[in-house]
């Protein structure tokens, strides 16, 4: 069988639904486990993130265990979300550990769901990735459950009575199997498998996570961040490894050249000389920190006027508040997290959020959340939205069926609580905002591996964005690449080694 769209073979059979992990065999009295991984004993299976930025799930077996890499939501379209009520392609108490890379929902928000359904094993992750965790799985436990209870009153739902994917006695219960490991320091993750995570930049925590099982190594670069981003220091070069399984969200674009601030200026300027409002959806764990960074800067220098900058997200203002207990671990210091607590309003309750949509005069408000998939910058939106005054500044990557994606392709008209919305205010889409590397940026990122690895399996990305990545990886590297599909299996033993070349020279630092 021929490669699928390129050079490294994936096991996948004609029929999808066939394509599965084994059940999982019993324990023997010696610890090993008969049939949990392929015949050369180190396996990889493709269970999320597959054609999709969403649903990071990376399945590893070995005779004697089963590591799952990420175990995030899916997000966006229906059919996607779909995918999280869905049964768990293995039994969750088959699962002997689980590997972060780091916190957003899309790579750590079903654990809650998968605890509940049964896994009961170690999740090993960052101090900060524990910590963000702490706000996010509850967050977005009390989310579900209030769209839950929403379907029930208004008879939205097919199901009855409707539930929550999973509520916050569910997350508080996963949240204690969060165990924390420290960046560059080897861990047994489990059984046959040792791990280690090289800070990756993107988010507060974020990391590569490389696993070994019988002297080979694959390593999984969750999100890359950017070289320059204004809060997070640049991603470290990957491990030594055989494997590397890489993000593709941007595998076809370059971002502009330039930085935020110069970016974000103009529109700011533009918008608060015309008595507007500026309403900036924002991922609130990373992106809502780099605006609210760069516009008190820009006020504080004196280049923007005092114009009242408002965080309407209690989740971001706890997120925030966590950058000084990790100073070190992000560009920002402490004089720099003092300039933004005295410049940002923190929005609190629902009434005070209500009473900002009826202030008068030019304002900026970040707001989560970043897709306009939900969260109080909806209620912003239906309020300012309408008038032509007032700007809309999209900031980051925006998934295909969520309302931030439509407006970046240029729709106008939304649906926003069942109403349809028309907007007319000024709509801007930031080019530089993003976490994410861009392709030229994940082509450094791999060509800074000390080796060239077997293969390098793409995924996190659309397919267009994913496949031109591949083309990329084995047109200017020379390496062979491939873009698994959904329950795709790699057989990281059956592919032969490539020749190891000389430890390439590294800068001499002071």
């Amino acid at each position: 069988m021929a490669p699928p769209r390129g050079g490294v073979r994936i096991n996948a059979s004609a029929s999808r639904k066939s394509v599965r992990p084994p059940p999982r065999a019993p324990l023997h009295r010696d610890g090993t486990v008969t049939g949990a991984g392929p015949d050369s004993g180190f396996a990889l299976t493709f269970l999320g993130a597959a054609g999709t930025v969403t649903g990071s799930r990376y399945l590893v077996e070995t005779p004697q265990s089963r590591v799952l890499v990420d175990c995030g939501l899916f997000q966006g379209y229906k059919p996607l979300r779909l995918k999280n009520w869905a049964p768990f392609p293995i039994e969750p108490d088959s699962i002997d550990a689980v590997v972060l890379t780091h916190a957003h929902l899309d790579h750590a928000g079903y654990l809650p769901r998968l605890v509940a359904e049964g896994f009961s094993g170690p999740v090993w992750c960052s101090r900060a990735t524990r910590d963000l965790c702490g706000i996010m799985l509850p967050d977005s436990a009390r989310l579900l459950e209030e769209e839950a209870s929403h379907a029930n009153r208004v008879g939205s739902s097919k199901h009855h009575p409707a539930k929550p994917l999973y509520d916050e006695r569910d997350a508080a219960l996963a949240l204690r199997q969060l165990k924390v490991v420290e960046f560059g320091a080897h861990f047994a993750a489990a059984p046959g498998l040792v791990g280690m995570l090289r800070p990756q930049g993107h988010i507060l925590g974020a990391g590569a996570v490389t696993l070994e099982h019988g002297g080979m190594r694959v390593t999984f670069s969750g999100d890359v961040g950017r070289p320059d981003d204004p809060v997070m220091p640049a991603p470290e070069p990957p491990a030594d490894s055989d494997w590397i399984v890489c993000e593709s969200t941007y595998g076809d674009r370059r971002h502009l050249p330039g930085s935020l601030r110069a970016e974000l200026k103009p529109i700011l300027a533009k918008v608060v000389a015309r008595g507007g409002t500026v309403v900036i959806p924002a991922f609130a764990v990373g992106r809502a920190q780099a605006l609210l960074h760069v516009v008190c800067g820009l006020v504080d220098d004196g280049e923007l006027p005092p114009v009242p900058l408002y965080l309407n997200s209690p989740m971001a203002a706890r997120v925030t508040a966590l950058y000084r207990d990790h100073l070190g671990g992000h560009r920002l210091d402490a004089t720099a997290l003092d300039r933004m607590d005295r410049l940002v309003r923190t929005v609190s309750s629902v009434e005070e959020s209500k009473a900002l949509n009826a202030r008068k005069g030019p304002k900026v408000i970040v707001s989560a959340s970043g897709m306009l998939s939900g969260g109080r910058v909806l209620h912003h939106l239906l309020a300012f939205a309408g008038d032509p005054r007032n700007a809309i500044v999209l900031c980051g990557y925006q998934a295909g069926g969520t309302r931030g994606a439509a407006l970046a392709r240029g729709e106008r008209r939304l649906r926003v609580y069942g109403v349809d919305l028309d907007v007319r205010a000024e709509v801007f889409q930031l080019d530089t905002g993003s976490a994410h590397a861009d392709a030229d940026e994940l082509i450094a990122w791999l060509d800074a591996a000390p080796r060239q690895p077997r293969g390098v399996l793409l995924s996190h990305g659309e397919p267009d964005a994913a496949d031109a990545l591949r083309q990329r990886v084995e047109r200017e590297l020379g390496w062979p690449a491939s873009v698994p599909e959904f329950r795709d299996r790699v057989d990281l033993m059956g592919v032969p080694s490539v020749p190891r070349p000389p430890a390439r020279p590294r800068p001499a630092t002071d």
